[in-house]
């Protein structure tokens, strides 16, 4: 009843006859065949939709109502019922015939019906060849509008080559290794929206809040990281410099508000993450953790892979909903392990426990951390999916961790002779020992670490 109602409200608020030819006939209104069959003879013999006055004198008790869902839904619930309706007919006649001692009858009058009870669905197709003025049209509204098509990242080099990341249709994925920085790479981008006007979301499972807020005073102020957490202030940044910062603080526009799981009473669902972006009115949103997220169409036996694929896609419906972009940060799997004497980065193929993830995404940044024997730390991020662009591009930066300074470079600029960790390190089986259970426990806990 309620799709009946919603339907023909959209049908006298729109005035589009149309949208009832494409859409629907007299089977689709059960309970209100009257009403529809008077929308559709009225138009036949006069060439409009009746207007409220002319419905209500025919209808006085007609409930109109302002309908806020999509003519998708409508017309898919409004189908859905028809169909169901139908079915429901002919399984009553045929649980008759059964229990009348006839199961083949039974089964032959299914059979004969079926074919004429077939689903009523609309597929949703569209003409890109008839559909080219809405490409110039919104080519047009990018070139002289491009703040309200992008919200840029903060890296100034990848803000030129890809204008910032799109206000919709944008999963963001940013993996990499244990410990290598992606959690700060994301910081850095959610810190700078918020600096120049944006509202952001900042979804941390792991770290809290007062370390997350020491982390954009460290990116947007440049103020000592350690200083800060730890107390050790000195002549050059004083307790009283960082009170006249939080002073100045409070004037800036923009927001970045920090959930944690316990805030989703630790079930934290793609819908659950839409209703936040809703309150708060968020502009971009970031999940320091895909994997922390829970599956709303998990059925029993599916894997983690599934899992993680169907939350993927969960979020980019949602960025294309609301118009905003989601970035995500992933772990990679073992096989994201580099050589430590090159500036390589993990692939695609080492997104841990899904190739979804990076199917789904618009964009695919790799991270790798690289620290030189003289104590510098520089931070590599490549390109390594761009929907629509080009794959490939690198970013290299000297990265001042403490005070949140990231320098452009080179590769000549990187002393390859590093002090990482990243080399694989391989032994015959021969050399393998069997792992302890002090050792077993250790490599779990590294597999499930990070985020």
């Amino acid at each position: 009843m309620i799709a009946q109602l919603q339907a023909l409200n959209r049908i006298l608020a729109g005035k589009d006859y149309q949208f009832i030819e494409d859409n629907f006939t007299v089977e689709d209104f059960v309970g209100f065949e009257d009403e529809f069959n008077f929308i559709v003879n009225h138009y036949k013999e006069y060439g409009n939709i009746p207007d409220d006055a002319t419905f209500l004198s025919k209808f006085p008790n007609f409930e109109f109502a302002e309908v806020t869902e999509s003519d998708d839904y409508i017309v898919n619930t409004l189908h859905e019922g028809s169909t169901y309706l139908k079915l429901q007919k002919h399984l009553t006649e045929a649980v008759k015939i059964m229990n009348d001692g006839d199961s083949n009858g039974a089964v032959e009058y299914m059979r004969q019906i079926l074919p004429t009870i077939q689903p009523n669905y609309s597929i949703k197709s569209v003409d890109v060849i008839a559909d080219v003025d809405n490409r110039v049209q919104h080519s047009t509204d990018v070139t002289q509008n491009k703040a309200d098509w992008f919200i840029p990242t903060g890296f100034d080099e990848l803000d030129s080559d890809i204008n910032g990341f799109q206000r919709g249709d944008e999963l963001v994925v940013l993996f990499a290794r244990t410990n290598q920085g992606k959690s700060w790479i994301a910081e850095k981008m959610a810190s700078y929206m918020a600096e120049i006007g944006f509202r952001i979301g900042y979804f941390s499972p792991e770290m809290n809040v007062l370390d997350i807020g020491y982390r954009f005073d460290t990116l947007h102020g440049h103020l000592s990281n350690n200083a800060m957490r730890l107390g050790r202030f000195d002549d050059a940044f004083t307790l009283d410099n960082y009170s006249d910062y939080a002073k100045d603080l409070k004037d800036l526009t923009g927001k970045l508000f920090v959930t944690r799981p316990k805030d989703f009473q630790r079930q934290v669902t793609v819908s659950k993450l839409r209703r936040w972006i809703l309150q708060d009115k968020l502009d971009a949103l970031f999940i320091d953790g895909i994997t922390y997220l829970t599956d709303e169409r998990f059925k029993r036996g599916d894997s983690k892979t599934i899992s993680l694929t169907n939350i993927s896609e969960d979020l980019m419906d949602l960025t294309a909903e609301l118009k905003l972009p989601i970035i995500v940060v992933v772990q990679a799997n073992r096989g994201g392990v580099v050589d430590k004497n090159s500036t390589d980065t993990p692939e695609l193929e080492n997104i841990r426990d899904s190739d979804g993830i990076a199917q789904n995404a618009s964009i695919v940044y790799a991270i790798r951390q690289l620290k030189t024997k003289s104590g510098e730390t520089f931070l590599i991020f490549d390109n390594k999916k761009m929907r629509g662009g080009e794959v490939g591009k690198s970013y290299k930066y000297r990265w001042h961790i403490n005070n949140g300074n990231f320098e452009v470079v080179s590769d000549s600029d990187i002393d390859l002779d590093t002090d990482t960790d990243d080399e694989p390190v391989t032994t015959k089986k021969s050399e393998r020992k069997t792992p302890t259970a002090s050792n077993r426990k250790r490599n779990v806990k590294e597999a499930e670490d990070d985020y």
